[in-house]
């Protein structure tokens, strides 16, 4: 278990979160910027790191959204109103707009939770953890930056890009920034699945994935970027990419 002390996991890059979810902070010259949003009790962390650095909310710029599944979108109501724009993709803004407790009902994944927790009884941890720290709290919220498909956002720190990897959701979204070397991959390609307990590369099991085949066609999305460090949305980082979509593709979807 990692401890919950951000953990700058590159140069320009600070992890933020916990042993369950990452969103990372993306410290450019131009500005900052956070690749997903955490939970709604991740908040104390984020001001302490900010303010440890001479920084507060209000200096954030955007927040990227890799998918609106609620671990990932927990901080979206207050960064916006510390002045950040909010982008996700089209397909996955009506789980923002509707609330946490929608997610489901807009990406239905293809098998119950119920199905892992018969066999893995610590699988309850995840969503557990999720409602602890106001996961399903959070309010609606229809403010969003869309777009749809692949996308550049030029004028943002770091020129990243957006690359469609449905699966996981309709609307997931992987983040390249060329420049600096790095791959944001949020939950379409994780390298630990709180679920069924997997560690390494993989995806995230039919209990919250929508569509595997798609999931599984993403990953060769993944590897277009080429050379690039491989920031999760949960577990590690990992240096190889082209290794870590391989071994996701041998481990395929439980």
């Amino acid at each position: 278990m990692r401890s919950t002390t951000p953990d700058r996991v590159a140069p320009d890059v600070v992890r933020l979160g916990d042993d369950v979810v990452n969103f990372y902070l993306v410290e450019h010259p131009d500005g900052l910027l956070l690749v997903d949003a955490g939970l709604p009790g991740h908040l104390g962390q984020l001001r302490t790191y900010l303010a440890s650095s001479g920084c507060a909310v209000g200096d954030i710029r955007a927040v990227l959204l890799t998918h609106a599944h609620p671990d990932h979108t927990g901080l979206v109501t207050v960064l916006h109103r510390a002045g950040a724009e909010i982008r996700v993709h089209a397909l996955d803004a009506p789980i923002l707009a509707d609330g946490p407790r929608s997610a489901l009902r807009h990406a239905k994944s293809e098998r119950s939770l119920a199905h892992y927790l018969l066999r893995r009884p610590a699988a309850m941890g995840t969503p557990l953890h999720m409602a602890l720290r106001g996961g399903f709290t959070a309010p609606r919220f229809s403010h969003a930056r869309t777009f749809a498909g692949d996308a550049s956002f030029d004028e943002l720190p770091g020129r990243p890009r957006a690359l469609a990897v449905p699966g996981h959701t309709a609307g997931s979204t992987a983040y390249a920034f060329p420049e600096l070397g790095l791959l944001f991959t949020g939950d379409a390609l994780v390298t630990h699945d709180g679920i069924t307990g997997h560690r390494g590369p993989g995806l995230v099991c039919r209990g919250f994935t929508t569509n595997s085949v798609a999931a599984l066609a993403s990953l060769d999305r993944l590897d277009s970027v080429g050379d690039a460090l491989v920031l999760p949305g949960h577990g590690d980082p990992v240096t190889d990419l082209a290794a870590a979509t391989e071994q996701a593709r041998r481990h395929g979807v439980s």
